[in-house]
């Protein structure tokens, strides 16, 4: 098992990895009938894809000798209804320093092909943007 979540009442769970014993909570979001006090189950599959996709530009840049700390990601996540669901996946990726176009192209092609980018699904439009130094 990778994890397990508890349902804790009032729109609220908590989801603990097993390997490590994180944990983090999950709120309901305010238009949903929740208290928004936490992230929601949605606004963590959209945090993941930036999440994913450092990571694994991380590993491509520790292969080309190049420190990725303190890169960022904005995202914000756009609901759609009928069904509720993720419509759209926006990710800002801020780089604090210098790559060379070489390094950026493989980088970006990193990103674009994450494991979270290719597990969603095709219907959610993802809008990334690359900010270099």
């Amino acid at each position: 098992m990778t994890s397990k979540v508890t349902y804790l009442g009032n729109l609220r769970a908590e989801s603990e990895h097993l390997r490590s014993g994180n944990t983090f909570i999950t709120d309901a979001p305010i238009d949903n009938n929740g208290k928004g006090e936490a992230f929601s189950p949605t606004d963590t599959v959209a945090t993941g894809l930036a999440s994913c996709m450092l990571t694994v530009m991380g590993v491509k840049a520790n292969e080309h000798n190049l420190d990725m700390s303190g890169a960022t990601a904005n995202v914000t996540k756009i609901m759609a209804s009928n069904p509720r669901r993720i419509s759209k996946i926006e990710v800002v990726l801020n780089f604090p320093f210098k790559a060379d176009e070489k390094i950026k192209k493989i980088l970006e092609h990193t990103a674009r092909t994450c494991p979270v980018h290719y597990s969603l699904h095709p219907d959610i439009e993802r809008d990334i943007t690359f900010n270099w130094e």
